[in-house]
């Protein structure tokens, strides 16, 4: 199976990246990986480190002649700014943030040595190992979006867009909000927070389109495609809440409005009218999108900071102000994407086997004509 590790710190001097049990055979552009890092640094409210750093990967291993040899892919991401042994330390600990749960943890006086791996910068590594998995995705005609629902209380209205069009319209929107009316509300919201030294938060969408059903498993709790996804997703920096289909709306809702009803068609075959499940029923897709929905809140970092105490001193302070974004939940999205990117290619890879994208291919082909004669 797919398995990835990260490392490296805010400030230091790189982010590493290691994905082990990528099939040999899938042609690889580094320009792909980077195009996903320049996304991944994009949206407006952002910070000043954004315009600090233009993050391009060095590919280090598992990569020939641009395609996978079946060995760990090694991905190195270089940091600008690597003033990390000249950073000043620091014992004001900032609410919301992991600042003081890690300095108890780890019986560490110094903030500094919390934040610096803490930091929300190691979202860039995700980022790169999504981006090898949305290859592969590609390859078996997989395609993911993500979009802004709200920010700040302002609601978007995305009811019946078509995917490529959501798709097309948050691409070229600044928040990654298909609605212009909603965005530039969002962005006077962002302007207000920003004058006021406050930051805020929102909700993003994730839909995963062209998956076949029958990824995942039932058989055991951990082998769950939505538990993976929900998992993965909770652990983006500053996410509260991961929510599949309706999510928490169905609560709610009787059954016979919940469950969408199932339909057959020679040309179709099993389909379904709504995705209230989310494209995913007993821990496994069911050929519908899957869709994702993430709470984020707010930035912990304040540049009109909280009340705070000095870990050291035990004194009341003001938290500790460090560069940071007003409001990223367009960059959630695009994280959150790389995340249900690697579980989906992790559940076709246990699915469909194969040491090469070439055996992948054929073990998909074959379960695929088994579907429609079903």
């Amino acid at each position: 199976m797919l398995r990835y590790m990260t490392a490296g710190e805010s400030h230091g001097k790189s982010l590493v990246s290691i994905l082990d049990g990528m099939p040999s055979g899938l042609p690889i552009k580094e320009s792909l990986i980077n195009k996903e890092l320049a996304r991944r640094m994009s949206g407006y409210g952002r910070g000043g480190r954004m315009k600090i750093e233009k993050d391009k990967v060095e590919i280090l291993s598992g990569i020939r002649k641009s395609k996978t040899t079946g060995a760990p892919i090694a991905i190195l991401i270089k940091n600008r700014d690597s003033s990390i042994d000249k950073l000043a330390s620091i014992t004001k600990a900032r609410p919301g943030h992991a600042d003081l749960a890690g300095a108890l943890k780890f019986a560490e006086k110094d903030i500094r040595n919390i934040l610096e791996r803490a930091s929300a910068r190691e979202t860039a590594s995700r980022v790169a190992v999504g981006a090898l998995a949305k290859i592969l995705l590609g390859e078996f005609k997989v395609d993911i979006l993500s979009h802004v629902i709200s920010i700040g209380g302002i609601f978007a209205d995305t009811r019946g867009i078509p995917f490529q069009s959501l798709k097309k319209k948050a691409d070229n929107s600044p928040l990654r909000c298909s609605d212009k009316t909603a965005e530039k509300s969002m962005k006077a919201e962002i302007d207000a927070a920003r004058s006021s030294g406050d930051s805020l938060g929102g909700i993003c969408e994730v839909i995963v389109k062209g998956v076949v059903p029958g990824l995942g498993n039932l058989s055991q709790w951990d082998r769950r495609l939505d538990g993976n996804l929900a998992r993965s997703l909770m652990s983006i920096p500053a996410v509260k809440g991961v929510s599949v289909g309706g999510g928490f709306s169905l609560s709610d809702m009787r059954g016979s409005e919940v469950h969408d009803a199932i339909f057959y068609s020679k040309s179709k075959g099993f389909y379904r009218n709504t995705n209230n499940a989310g494209g995913l029923e007993g821990g496994m897709t069911n050929g519908e999108n899957v869709v994702l929905h993430l709470v984020m809140k707010p930035i912990a970092t304040l540049k009109n900071p909280l009340e705070s105490v000095d870990i050291v001193t035990k004194r009341k302070v003001k938290a500790q102000v460090e560069r940071a974004d007003v409001c990223a939940v367009c960059a959630c999205g695009i994280v959150a994407e790389a995340g249900c990117a690697f579980e989906i290619a992790n559940a076709m890879i246990e699915k469909f086997g194969g040491d090469s994208v070439g055996e992948m291919k054929r073990n998909f082909k074959g379960y695929v004509d088994a579907v429609r004669r079903f």
